[in-house]
């Protein structure tokens, strides 16, 4: 992935950062929502390993979210593997955020690392 330079007035602000502990809480609230969601699917425990059928039950877009990810899949020439991929990434993102829908800006992010991955920024 790529690192842009922070901006010197971002570096000195005031605001704190969030903290690892935070961090750990999140991924926690993710994997609980996870087992939850899971816990009457057959060898699926997280999204990484969901199925093609449980993405259309799991991975609901709405009409803005769907055109930016046809809009991506056009410009970047991704595959229904990538698609498959992104949706999963972005189910990821909405967990970390407690959303219980998937976003544009879930979309958007998931999109970003995949195509960063396409551009070779991670070596």
């Amino acid at each position: 992935m790529e690192v842009t330079p922070v901006p010197f007035s971002e570096l000195s602000k005031s605001q704190s950062a969030e903290t690892s502990k935070d961090i750990r809480e999140r991924v926690i609230k993710a994997r609980l929502l996870q087992t939850e969601r899971y816990k009457t699917s057959d060898g699926i425990y997280c999204n990484a390993q969901m199925r093609t059928k449980d993405l259309r039950t799991y991975c609901h877009l709405d009409e803005a979210s769907n055109t930016l990810l046809k809009t991506a899949m056009e410009r970047l020439g991704l595959s229904a593997r990538a698609y498959d991929r992104i949706l999963k990434v972005a189910r990821t993102i909405a967990d970390l955020e407690s959303s219980k829908n998937i976003q544009t800006n879930h979309i958007a992010e998931a999109i970003q690392y995949r195509s960063l991955d396409r551009e070779g920024w991670a070596g």
